[in-house]
């Protein structure tokens, strides 16, 4: 079948990517699904900064490349041995097909699937396949197992979660992304308790999700930390309970004036190793930082080693939230359909397909939390 597609041939372009269109939309030949695989029709998909870090060759990938992994959408069509889905079920994806066999699946800790990791990084689908063609016959890889930014998509049913068909499908895309890794980072890898301090240094989608879980899991202060008022305001509508500017007040300084010894539960969402350094330094004795931003592969932090050990320090890293999708997903969406998760307050911009690099533009300037490419228009 012939589906329209946002293809990156080339990273690390000029910005404006309005002008230099890393993306370009093309008609692509899919195949399709085999065993094990799903065709999905999308419904929506969001613009994450995972994405803008392939398109300006910071995270290089295989090219070329059907981008996208933020996503939700509908079944279409099952290939054999799929017993889990059929045609109109509504679902979110996973950017992680768990395998449910290697050591990390079996002992619940999915999101370093190694199976799926490898898959991600040759571009395929978990059984090695690659289902796009571009009109040269070039074959064009899978971004994450997903490719979100095309019409139709096909998958592994490992990469798949199916939600309750009354979500709104655009908005449901959030969920396999900003606030599964958001959310999952607080409940999940650091396992935030009642009553503790809690700072998250970014307000992306991903460090709002975080602000947002922090107050689930009744956390007391949350400090959010960023550079932009409209991103600060944002955080406090969805729990904040104080913010500082970085343009403004040194960070550590800030939340050690606030609550004297540093926060007990201290949150990276940037992907610089500069701010987790400002990060650790928040963090009080005996208190642990978590990781979530993705940084150059080359960049590296130093921090007193001593603290460590003397201040029973902990940093963890924090991938997907160290979250079982098809276990979390679910629950978080029951959060928000309960009001406790106000997930709508992430979209900010709605788009075209055919927006999509003018879309980056505004990511990569700050300017956006969560934009989402929605297909039914």
């Amino acid at each position: 079948m012939k589906t329209k597609a946002a293809v990156l041939y080339e990273s690390g372009l000029s910005i404006p990517y309005a002008q230099s269109s890393p993306l370009r939309i093309e008609e692509l030949t899919l195949a399709a699904p085999g065993p094990g695989e799903v065709l999905v029709e999308m419904a929506g998909a969001g613009l994450c900064h995972s994405d803008l870090s392939v398109i300006d060759g910071s995270r290089p990938r295989v090219l070329p490349m059907v981008m996208g992994h933020e996503a939700s959408g509908i079944v279409r069509e099952v290939g054999s041995n799929v017993s889990e889905f059929a045609p109109d079920d509504h679902v979110v994806f996973s950017w992680v097909a768990l395998c449910g066999r290697c050591e990390f699946c079996a002992t619940g800790r999915g999101a370093l699937c190694r199976p799926g990791a490898d898959a991600n990084i040759a571009g395929t689908l978990l059984s090695g396949a690659r289902h796009f063609a571009d009109a040269r016959d070039r074959v064009c890889h899978h971004h994450l197992g997903v490719s979100a930014f095309s019409q139709f998509s096909v998958v592994a049913q490992e990469s798949l979660v199916k939600i309750d068909s009354g979500l709104e499908l655009p908005l449901a895309a959030l969920f396999g992304c900003a606030v599964m890794t958001g959310v999952g980072a607080v409940v999940n890898t650091a396992r935030v308790t009642a009553g503790s301090s809690v700072a998250v240094f970014g307000l992306g989608g991903v460090g709002l999700s975080a602000v947002m879980g922090a107050r689930v899991a009744g956390a007391n202060p949350i400090i959010a930390v960023d550079r932009l008022d409209s991103k600060l305001a944002l955080a406090q509508e969805v729990g904040a309970t104080h913010v500082i500017n970085v343009d403004n007040d040194e960070p550590v300084s800030a939340i050690r004036d606030l609550i004297g010894a540093g926060a007990e539960y201290v949150f990276e969402s940037v992907g610089n190793e500069q701010v987790l350094i400002q990060a650790y330094g928040a963090t009080r004795c005996g208190g642990t930082t978590v990781t979530v931003g993705l940084p150059a592969p080359d960049k590296m932090f130093a921090i007193p080693a001593l603290s460590i050990t003397a201040e029973e320090r902990t940093i963890k890293g924090s991938y997907m939230g160290s979250c079982v999708p098809r276990r979390d997903i679910p629950r978080f969406i029951q959060l928000y359909q309960a009001g406790k998760l106000p997930v709508e307050k992430l979209h900010t911009h709605t788009l075209r397909l055919d927006e999509v690099n003018e879309g980056f533009d505004r990511l990569a300037k700050g300017e956006a939390v969560r934009q989402i490419i929605d297909f039914r228009n």
